[in-house]
């Protein structure tokens, strides 16, 4: 098969590699559309400098399960979340994933739109309900709960505002730039929810996050940036005590300010790897958004995010990859179609 494999330069090249085979509790997955995320680029590049198939959101058909899989069968159509970091991964024509990572795609849902979801969705609905400890879009709230959402317009953060819907969680105060008239489309007014363009510089983002909730105290944000002053916005922002989920851990230099707790979401989490962290409580806690995430496709109140399909496969990987470095990306992913590969019959 064929198979991409990203260099700490950001270069790409492919290669002719053998079929994974899954084992117990596996599936493997034929690749028909890929997604991409920040990290893909940020992994080889910055953490791991090491070259590897970094790609882990997966659309395509069944070929074939591991012992004890029972979910799922050869040919139906799927997507699901590979596990960050090992071999399988999604820049290739076929991949593996685990039974509880993996969702069935309703017909009517494009692989495309499928292909935006595993990754960016799970990080949204583990930092929303496993580390800020918000109500579950089936036991919603009734109450006024003020969220910060810092960053709404890239994936993870149109994710949260669409599970922070479910969970009819508002006032919703986001912070946003370019992609701000997505934004829009995802919030409600009538409820309060605003927008805040950082672009206005850290201390206009501060004073009308201050202001945004109408003078209730907001004790909570999602940081969906992580970097760019973002987590240091929300700490001077927020009334003590304070928790905000990130995505990237905050400067070994950054003094957190007293009354303010700072935690990282990890979607590796959801796996089965001892080294995850939570690793029973989060691995079934992914199994159940991934059945709702199938259920909300299919009765059409949750979709993926905005997609650009890069061409050339495997081949357009490299200049998806450094358009993402550069920060190109506004409210859309890349997508790549594997059967556009030179090479894949």
């Amino acid at each position: 098969m064929k198979e991409a494999i990203v260099d700490p330069d950001l270069n790409v090249s492919i290669h002719d590699t053998a079929l994974p085979v899954p084992e117990p509790g596996q599936v493997l997955i034929r690749v028909v559309v890929s997604g991409t995320n920040p990290k893909d680029w940020k992994m080889p590049r910055l953490f791991a400098k090491t070259p590897s198939n970094s790609g882990d959101d997966i659309a395509g058909y069944v070929e074939s399960v591991g012992d004890g899989v029972v979910s799922f069968r050869k040919g139906e159509k799927v997507a699901a979340f590979h596990q960050m970091m090992t071999s399988g991964g999604s820049f290739a024509e076929y991949a593996i994933a685990w039974e509880h990572t993996t969702f069935r795609i309703p017909e009517k849902t494009s692989f495309e739109e499928a292909a935006t979801l595993p990754l960016a969705a799970m990080t949204a609905a583990l930092g929303l309900y496993q580390i800020l400890g918000l109500p579950l879009p089936w036991s919603p709230t009734s109450a006024p709960q003020p969220l910060v959402i810092y960053g709404g317009a890239t994936a993870v953060g149109a994710f949260a505002l669409k599970f922070a819907q479910l969970s009819n969680i508002h006032p919703l105060i986001v912070v946003a730039g370019r992609g701000s008239d997505f934004v829009e489309t995802l919030i409600d007014r009538s409820k309060g929810d605003t927008i805040i363009d950082y672009r206005e510089g850290d201390q206009v983002v501060q004073t009308k996050i201050k202001s945004a909730a109408a003078g209730k105290p907001i004790h909570l944000a999602f940081d969906a940036v992580s970097e760019k002053g973002s987590y240091q916005n929300l700490c001077a922002s927020l009334t003590a005590p304070g928790k905000i989920t990130v995505l990237l851990p905050p400067a070994e230099d950054y003094q957190i300010p007293e009354g303010m707790n700072i935690e990282r979401t990890y979607v590796g989490s959801v796996h089965n790897s001892p080294a995850a962290g939570k690793t029973i409580e989060d691995r079934e806690f992914g199994a159940a958004m991934f059945s709702l995430i199938e259920r909300g496709l299919a009765q059409g109140w949750f979709s993926g995010h905005p997609y650009e399909v890069r061409p050339g496969g495997l081949g357009g990987l490299q200049g998806a990859l450094r358009d993402l470095e550069a920060g190109k990306a506004s409210a859309v992913k890349y997508v790549v179609r594997i059967a556009e590969t030179a090479g894949v019959q």
